[in-house]
């Protein structure tokens, strides 16, 4: 069975969406994700121009050999546009496979290990009232673990918190903005440093010690700053603490580990094994964050859980709204096959993203459920996509208060 076509499909039904069509000589129809926040284009055309032409004739069933070909042949390796370019292959390859198969695409990852992938979502309040309101509305749609971002006194705009009306409205949920360059943010880390922990007190007094609550610091702290982070939320119980430093430097995650116990959640900007090295054979982080789209597929995440998992370290798939349907189709399936599954990220997408692709999966008493339709179980709907093109949209950049371009 030969690959015999492919079609790269740029959308935008309440966000930008870059998906992957391959068709086979007999007429099955795989997809994969390629979406890169903000560098859209740069995926799109990677695929279109030097990717799908060399698809074309080859064995669709091949997918390792694929993957290699991909990987190795390029030369360029790694990158997140080379790696979201492969997951797109890899993953509609998958679909390709299971759909020939007559089977759910998780049967041939090894079968279900557990009756469903648990999941947390995105609580956030500029205050704590409207912080509060927003873990109630979580927890009223069922979900049963929760990520706690809060707004800092003086600051208009944060990481993780809902836009006011001055910075405009959010991008289906997501920080990105339709605007022709970034926003700009402010940030002040010490002021963050003061807050937090008493945010995090408040939490725990008004919705008690059992909910597992998670938070994201998103890359903006040195080791040493981190390491007092994590140190004064351990009264609180975390399920994770994510990001807490840019972890290109994996040895500086030494620091941080020396001087917490709050578990240590890293990787959602990481695209293969190589990244993860000295972070999971140190045992410096306890789950890895990388998404199925970022990371090489189906098949580069799984080699990176299956090392994680000779040293206890679990699953986080990144999974915000930044990923389609399609992408997250695939970590549900993966979620529910490997081992050392620990939590998935679940925001839920619009409704208009689920018009044009019509997912499967389940959300259930706090999980997610994969489709038993063959494959992956997501359809792509021509029709409602060619109505919502492209528009540019990018994520903020964010700079200290005296103006000091900083990690966003």
């Amino acid at each position: 069975m030969l690959i015999e076509r492919g079609e790269v499909l740029v959308c935008s039904p309440g966000r930008n969406f870059v998906t992957l069509r391959l068709v086979t000589s007999d007429g099955v129809v795989g997809l994969g994700d390629a979406t890169l926040n903000g560098r859209e284009l740069s995926v799109a055309s990677y695929l279109a121009d030097h990717v799908v032409p060399l698809l074309i004739g080859r064995d669709a069933h091949a997918i390792e050999d694929t993957w290699q070909y991909l990987y190795r042949g390029a030369y360029w390796r790694r990158g997140p546009v080379t790696m979201a370019a492969i997951a797109a292959v890899d993953t509609a390859l998958w679909d390709i496979k299971a759909k020939v198969c007559g089977l759910p695409l998780y049967q041939l990852l090894g079968g279900r290990s557990r009756r469903s992938c648990l999941v947390y979502g995105h609580a956030s309040g500029r205050d704590l009232p409207e912080l509060f309101d927003s873990v109630r509305g979580h927890l009223e749609l069922g979900y049963r673990a929760i990520r706690i971002q809060t707004g800092i006194p003086g600051f208009e705009s944060v990481y993780g918190v809902a836009s006011v009306a001055k910075s405009g409205p959010r991008y289906d949920y997501e920080p990105a903005r339709r605007t022709a360059v970034p926003v700009e943010e402010s940030w002040d880390t010490r002021a963050y440093l003061r807050h937090v922990p008493s945010v995090f007190e408040a939490v725990r007094n008004e919705f008690g010690p059992a909910l597992p609550l998670l938070h994201d610091a998103h890359h903006r702290l040195t080791p040493i700053q981190a390491a007092r982070l994590g140190k004064s939320l351990e009264p609180y119980d975390l399920f994770w603490l994510e990001d807490v430093t840019p972890a290109e430097n994996q040895e500086a995650l030494r620091l941080v580990r020396q001087h917490t116990t709050t578990p240590l959640a890293i990787g959602e900007v990481f695209n293969t094994v190589w990244d993860y090295q000295t972070l999971i054979r140190e045992q410096l982080i306890d789950y890895v964050r990388s998404a199925v789209t970022h990371t090489g597929g189906i098949t580069g995440l799984r080699r990176i859980f299956d090392f994680a998992s000779t040293y206890q370290i679990k699953s986080g798939i990144h999974g915000p709204t930044d990923i389609s349907p399609v992408g997250l189709a695939a970590a549900v399936h993966l979620g529910i096959a490997i081992h050392n599954f620990g939590i998935q990220e679940y925001m839920r997408h619009s409704a208009l993203t689920e018009e044009v692709f019509r997912p499967g999966y389940s959300f259930v008493d706090g999980g997610l459920v994969p489709s038993e339709e063959p494959g992956l179980g997501v359809d792509y709907d021509d029709d409602v996509a060619k109505n919502h093109p492209y528009e540019a949209a990018y994520l903020p950049v964010n700079r200290l208060t005296d103006g000091t371009v900083h990690d966003w």
